[in-house]
């Protein structure tokens, strides 16, 4: 983090909201009312950043979450938020359309129980429809859960052409495990990852036959100043 922005020094206050989203919020209240800052940067999970709409008091709040329902429909609140990442609409695209072009016609979800689950597949649903594609099965789970193994075994049953898990950081792996180890060979889909152009599939012999992963790509305005390190 910059020490400097714009020859101005910056004072960094860092609080926990242990993804828990009434945190979220008082880590919020607190930095707006006590601290006096200028400018938050978000919780990376979309459920926290969602709570912090409400909390800003016309504070800018940089927020690193890729919901689209963090920025709209866009109001009073919703003004004062800054979206980074590009919207889940685009990998949803990118994912039913690879999907499409592998000749798969019908898909299993899941998801965090949370709105970032709920944001992924009603995303996902739209483009799925475009693309003629059908979910058969739409399971959650939560961050914290230790077995997915009852939704693996619903989706398993509907016997999907392809899985998509949509969920970020470790607890994403819970079901591609779960499915493995299940006995799943077929195609599993997750939110993006690091690759940088096109998608790509990685095939792994500890997870399943092939992983699909959109890529996130940063878009940086030329009209942002650079530093040279």
């Amino acid at each position: 983090m910059p020490k400097t922005i714009g020859g101005k020094s910056v004072e960094y206050i860092v609080l926990d909201d242990a993804s828990d989203t009434t945190t979220a919020v008082k880590n919020s209240c607190k930095l707006i009312s006590e601290d006096k800052v200028d400018v938050i940067i978000s919780s990376s999970v979309t459920p926290n950043a969602q709570a912090m709409i409400g909390a800003e008091a016309e504070t800018p709040i940089i927020t690193l979450p890729a919901s689209a329902r963090i920025i709209e429909p866009m109001d009073a609140k919703r003004h004062w938020m800054f979206k980074v990442p590009q919207n889940d609409s685009l990998m949803a695209s990118a994912i039913a359309s690879h999907m499409a072009d592998n000749r798969v016609k019908t898909v299993a979800f899941i998801g965090f129980n949370d709105a970032y689950g709920q944001g992924w597949v009603e995303e996902f649903a739209k483009f799925a429809a475009i693309k003629k594609i059908t979910i058969v099965a739409n399971e959650r789970f939560t961050r914290t859960d230790a077995s997915v193994t009852g939704q693996v075994l619903k989706m398993m049953g509907a016997n999907p052409d392809a899985v998509l898990i949509a969920g970020s950081g470790t607890p994403a792996a819970l079901p591609t495990k779960t499915l493995k180890e299940r006995g799943y060979k077929s195609k599993m889909y997750q939110r993006p990852t690091s690759s940088p152009t096109t998608t790509s599939c990685a095939s792994t012999a500890k997870t399943a036959k092939a992983r699909c992963f959109p890529p996130a790509r940063c878009s940086w305005p030329t009209s942002y100043p650079t530093a040279t390190r």
